[in-house]
């Protein structure tokens, strides 16, 4: 593989000071270091700020962003604005690929090199990232079980400029990182998580908005996204199998329906809409697809 390859980094973080030295130590330890890492902090009150001011100042190649506490956190949207709040910021703009990762994951030295070598493998290939576990009682668990085949965890974003280019912006709004996903396929273009490069998620998927808000996100961002209804009805029936049984499902058709009684606004890109919709039309009917 290349060893000159150019990548950039953008981390928003909040509240993250627990964890961020996890990463730190991570992406500092890479055997292909990014020629820059944006960690844009998104009005922190715990200590975190001090800390990415600390490290700034000894790795040339990390910049520490600061923002305005808005006194909350908004999910989706304020994740993708700290995002953009670092992305603006690029300089140059030959870059190989750009990586959205989280401020709260622990990875191997050599997790990157890894991930590129799949990407050279793949030309075709135009996100991609790594698989999120969960350390419990000392053993790995994976935090991705049930994800379609074609998605990337938004904690690990990995994508190649060429891509990029293509399927930007990322929406402001719950269900940005299933919409990339979707305009990639569209375009023609593969995406996947590499089941055997592991990064571990210290901070449980949804620890801070509860069980419950969590759930309700997710059937707001699957509704932003246009999920099919007859596609939604299966996958909270399927829900209903899972622990604990009927929390889940509830939460994840309230948060959808919420999204038709409140008018929110779906995908602008109607285009992106009719496109999902013919695939999970296609996987109910048990036909090729994006979902296997």
């Amino acid at each position: 593989m290349n060893d000159r390859i150019n990548y950039i980094i953008i981390t928003p973080v909040r509240d993250e000071a627990q964890y961020i030295e996890k990463t730190i130590q991570s992406v500092t330890s890479q055997t292909v270091p990014p020629s820059q890492w944006f960690i844009v902090d998104d009005g922190s009150t715990d200590g975190t700020s001090e800390l990415l001011d600390t490290h700034a100042a000894q790795t040339s190649w990390i910049h520490a962003i600061h923002m305005d506490n808005r006194g909350y956190r908004a999910p989706g949207g304020g994740v993708i604005d700290a995002f953009y709040a670092g992305y603006s910021l690029l300089q140059d703009g030959q870059w190989d690929f750009i990586v959205k990762l989280d401020g709260d994951l622990s990875f191997a030295p050599n997790y990157f090199e890894q991930c590129f070598e799949i990407f050279e493998a793949e030309p075709a290939l135009g996100i991609g990232g790594g698989t999120i576990c969960q350390l419990e009682n000392g053993q790995l668990k994976l935090d991705s079980v049930g994800d379609p085949p074609f998605h990337v965890r938004g904690a690990t974003k990995i994508y190649r400029s060429a891509c990029w280019e293509e399927i930007r912006p990322l929406e402001r709004a719950p269900g940005w990182d299933t919409v990339d996903e979707v305009k990639a396929n569209m375009y023609g273009w593969n995406t996947r998580t590499f089941a055997n490069l592991t990064l571990i998620q210290h901070k449980p998927t949804g620890g801070v908005d509860g069980e419950w808000r969590n759930w309700l996100k997710n059937g707001r961002a699957n509704y932003f996204t246009g999920y099919h209804p007859l596609f939604m009805i299966a996958k909270c029936i399927k829900r209903t199998f899972c622990n604990p049984p009927l929390l889940g499902s509830i939460a994840l058709w309230t948060g959808y329906c919420s999204g038709y009684l409140r008018r929110i606004p779906q995908v602008p890109d109607k285009n992106v809409i009719r496109y999902l919709r013919r695939q999970q039309m296609r996987r109910l009917l048990m036909r090729p697809s994006i979902y296997g």
